[in-house]
C-alpha cells in the first residue's frame, strides 16, 4: 500500500504572515519579496524535492545565489513543511538555524550557503557537471540570481561555459529589479542568448507566466528565466 504524503502546511496566502513572522536588523526587505513568487512557483510547481527526499540522488536542487535576502525563502520552505514556522520568529537570532545569509548546514533543504554576491550560478555550474558524470540524468539544477549578481566575472565565466558545454539541467532564474550597476546591449536576456542559452523573459509576479517559462523545454541547451519585477516606489 502506498503511503500518503501529507498535504504542506500553508499555501501562498500564508507567506506575507510567514514572512512578517521574521523581525530586526538587515531584513532586506525589498531584496525578498523580489523573489517571492518565482521561489513560490518553483516550489509549489516546478521542484522535484520535498521534506523527504533532500538527501535523494534523484531530487532536484535548488541553488539560492541570492542569498543576502533570503526572509521569502525562509517563508517558502516553511510553508512547504521543510521546516516548523516556529524557528521564523528566531530570523537572523545568535542561537538560530535561519541567519541573515543561509547555512546549508543549518537550513534544511538549503543546497548551498550563500550570500557573497556571483557564487550560486558558478556552483550550480559545477553540480550540473558533477551529476553528468554520475550518470544522473534526470535531476535538474535550478539557481535564482539577482540581475546585479551578473555584474561579477564568475557569473560570465559560468554564463558563456554552460552554453557549449550543454548543460541542459541547469536553469537560472534572474530577477531583474533594476539594480544592475552596469547596462548590457540588448538586455540580461541577450547575454545568454549569446552563450547559446534557452532563454524566456517574463512578469516576475504572474504565477502562470512564470510557470510556462520554467517548464519551457530546452533540449541541449541551459535554460535561463529572466523575472522581471518593477520597483516599488
Amino acid at each position: 500500500m502506498t503511503a500518503t504524503i501529507p498535504a504542506p502546511p500553508h499555501g501562498y496566502d500564508d507567506l506575507g504572515r510567514l514572512m512578517s513572522l521574521m523581525t530586526g536588523d538587515e531584513k532586506h526587505g525589498p531584496a525578498a519579496t523580489s523573489t517571492l513568487d518565482a521561489l513560490w512557483v518553483l516550489y509549489d510547481r516546478v521542484l522535484r524535492v520535498s521534506p523527504g527526499t533532500v538527501d535523494a540522488p534523484g531530487r532536484d536542487r535548488f541553488l539560492l545565489s541570492k542569498g543576502h535576502g533570503p526572509m521569502a525563502y525562509y517563508a517558502v520552505l516553511a510553508a512547504r513543511g521543510f521546516f516548523g514556522e516556529e524557528l521564523l520568529p528566531g530570523f537572523g537570532a545568535y542561537d538560530s538555524p535561519l541567519g541573515h545569509h543561509p547555512d546549508r548546514l543549518l537550513v534544511p533543504g538549503a543546497e548551498i550557503g550563500s550570500g557573497s554576491l556571483g557564487h550560486g550560478l558558478p556552483l550550480a555550474v559545477g553540480s550540473a557537471l558533477g551529476l553528468r558524470a554520475q550518470g544522473l540524468t534526470d535531476p535538474r539544477v535550478w539557481v535564482l540570481t539577482g540581475d546585479a549578481e551578473l555584474d561579477e566575472g564568475s557569473n560570465h565565466e559560468a554564463i558563456a561555459f554552460a552554453g557549449p558545454a550543454g548543460l541542459d539541467q541547469l536553469h537560472t532564474v534572474v530577477i531583474d529589479n533594476a539594480s544592475a550597476t552596469h547596462g548590457r546591449r540588448g538586455g540580461i536576456a541577450a547575454r545568454f542568448e549569446a552563450a547559446g542559452w534557452s532563454v524566456r523573459t517574463v512578469d516576475g509576479r504572474d504565477h502562470e507566466a512564470l510557470c510556462t517559462a520554467f517548464t519551457a523545454p530546452h533540449p541541449g541547451r541551459p535554460h535561463a528565466v529572466i523575472a522581471c519585477v518593477a520597483p516599488k516606489g
